[in-house]
């Protein structure tokens, strides 16, 4: 059974072989990585360089040691343990093309759209920041949606769901609606998020309804005409 992690459940495996794990919660935003324990082990993000301690510990209690880290964007709160991390771990190491890494050390390989990343295939989708990337693994089939979407409950509503980072976290709130509908090229159950909840469930199927949600295109009055 997949969990939901919260306060009480800082590692979690949400779905085989997946684990979620919690570096803090700071004003309702939770930071995360993720841990994927498949056949070459690969984490996702790495949190903020002052988290990098809590990461160790939560990568000791799930028993695998990564040997892959890829990045889904720069913001510090995704890749300013980037260095501590290779430090530790010499893992081989995956960077969006367009990213600027805060650190010292530089990435062993980048990528960009359509790029195969490991078990990925990285989908670009700029707009919250102009390097911001997802990974879909089609054959789980799951998607990290990096900083495109973030889950409904840290908005307040119902968890489960998508919604889109607030315009004043995001460079080109235009570019990001856009861009997001490349994931729709793309099938996947499970969608991960690094903010809120992540969507465990018919994750493609509800963003298809959040993108192709009627007002989104066209005016009220094309919607509601009463002549």
């Amino acid at each position: 059974m997949s969990e939901r992690p919260d306060a009480e459940t800082p590692v979690a495996e949400v779905t085989d072989g997946v684990y979620d794990l919690t570096l803090g919660v700071e004003n309702r935003a939770r930071y995360r990585s993720f841990l994927f324990d498949w056949e070459q082990p690969t984490l996702v993000d790495c949190g903020f360089d002052r988290t990098t301690e809590t990461l160790f510990e939560r990568i000791e209690e799930v028993g695998t040691v990564p040997e892959n880290l890829v990045l889904t964007h720069q913001d510090r709160d995704h890749a300013g343990g980037f260095d501590a991390v290779v430090e530790r771990y010499g893992l081989t190491t995956w960077v969006p093309e367009q990213s600027e890494l805060p650190g010292e050390r530089t990435p062993d390989r980048r990528f960009g759209h359509e790029d195969s990343v490991g078990p990925f295939t990285a989908v670009h989708i700029p707009g919250h920041r102009a390097d911001n990337h997802a990974l879909v693994a089609t054959e789980r089939p799951l998607a990290v949606v990096g900083d495109a979407m973030i889950g409904a409950d840290w908005r307040g509503l119902p968890p489960g769901y998508f919604v889109m980072v607030e315009a004043m976290y995001s460079e080109d709130m235009i570019a990001a609606e856009r861009y997001i509908e490349r994931l729709q090229e793309y099938e996947f159950d499970v969608g991960l998020v690094f903010h809120g909840s992540s969507v465990l469930e018919d994750a493609g199927e509800k963003l298809d309804a959040f993108i192709e949600f009627p007002n989104r295109r066209g005016g009220w009055g094309d919607r509601f005409d009463d002549s």
